[in-house]
């Protein structure tokens, strides 16, 4: 067990930068916020995706090229950040990344003799566990698993791997509850357009929605690879008032939810959304697809709507009761937004802190040197793939 200072701990949050929009970019900036001043903690993010140096920095356009370059920077980053924390919180997808970001950062961190704990939140776990005899092996020998849902925890445990659940935050104060004495049929969807996310399926409810509300709105807040492919699909099902609004800033994301009545949303795999808690903490009514951990977090007639995944009828008839039973809608969203309190940034801390302090063994030393901040420019712009 690592020795500490027993005052306040320095945690270096290995994570994708905010130059990758996505969900886990997203937590690890909430969390890095909310430890800002923090008495017990100083957390500090180091990029899994750092800028290559100046005269290389053409690399970010060429595909191949950009990883070998991000490689070159991100090792000799680890090692300098690493050495002045107390413990690594290494924040792991699956498949090619995590061999090219949570591995290398529990490499660096051993040869440093420093504590990790890998928050793994990845929807394709259970392939990727079964599949990569890296990950397996590379997971059972940190010092501790956190994961966001009971679905990846049980999923853990089928590799006979230990992880505890420590839940994404969700700031219910900027995500404020709005109560609808009625559900009109304006739709919000806020996955990416990857195939995972199985948007097209939205689209395709939407349609049978609109047929019964010409009046029907759908909000896709997103990107991603299948872009194209799905505006042509709106064009092809003749949409009307469909809006493609691209990526949006976390910080903006709370008005869309506060806009909406219904939160739809299809994937094939997915592990604990927090789009779907922040649809309950804005009151919006929910129908989702019963995908991976999404059960686990949306009892189906208690909290919203489950469906069976790909199934564009069934998704557009639980929106149709929605909007048909203010009664129903009523009960759900109000049990949704009850759910949502255990999500609060003062519960989740606990869980941190309580974690990081089983992690040490605290003893009478000198508080680690802080690092340095890590400047703007080293983080590059990074288009998720």
């Amino acid at each position: 067990m690592h020795i500490v200072s027993p005052t306040r701990l320095n945690i270096a949050i290995v994570a994708p930068s905010m130059d990758i929009l996505g969900g886990q970019a997203v937590q690890a900036d909430r969390l890095i916020r909310a430890w800002s001043g923090d008495p017990d903690i100083h957390a500090w993010l180091v990029p899994i995706n750092p800028a290559p140096p100046a005269p290389f920095r053409f690399a970010s356009r060429v595909k191949y090229l950009r990883t070998v370059m991000t490689q070159l920077s991100y090792w000799p980053l680890l090692l300098r950040e690493l050495r002045h924390a107390d413990i690594v919180h290494v924040f792991s997808a699956s498949y090619f990344s995590f061999l090219l970001a949570p591995l290398p950062a529990v490499l660096v961190a051993r040869l440093l003799g420093k504590p990790v704990v890998v928050n793994y939140r990845s929807g394709e776990g259970p392939d990727h566990l079964r599949r990569s005899p890296v990950a397996r092996a590379t997971l059972r020998s940190v010092d501790r698993n956190a994961v966001p849902s009971r679905f990846l925890q049980e999923v853990f445990a089928q590799f006979g791997i230990t992880a505890e659940v420590i839940p994404n935050i969700v700031d219910l104060e900027r995500f404020a509850y709005r109560p609808r004495r009625s559900l009109r049929p304006r739709v919000l969807s806020t996955r990416n357009f990857e195939p995972l996310y199985n948007v097209a399926c939205t689209l395709r409810a939407f349609r049978l929605v609109q047929d019964r509300h010409p009046d029907a709105t759908l909000a896709l807040v997103g990107a991603g690879s299948e872009d194209g492919l799905l505006r042509q699909l709106a064009a092809d099902l003749g949409l009307r008032n469909v809006r493609f609004l691209g990526r949006v800033a976390p910080s903006d994301m709370w008005q869309h939810y506060a806009e909406a009545d219904i939160y739809l949303q299809t994937p094939n795999i997915d592990n604990m959304p927090a789009s779907v808690l922040e649809a309950f903490a804005s009151g919006c009514g929910v129908v989702a697809t019963n995908a991976g951990g999404v059960p686990a977090i949306l009892t189906d007639g208690v909290h919203g709507l489950l469906t069976d995944c790909d199934d564009h009828q069934a998704a557009a008839g639980a929106v149709l009761r929605l909007i048909a039973e203010p009664g129903l809608s009523a009960r759900l969203t109000a049990s949704a937004r009850e759910s949502c309190e255990p999500y609060r940034w003062e519960a989740v801390r606990a869980q941190w802190v309580s974690l990081y302090r089983s992690m040490v063994r605290p003893a009478e030393v000198s508080v680690p040197k802080a690092p340095r901040a890590i400047k703007k420019e080293e983080t590059p712009t990074v288009t998720r793939a």
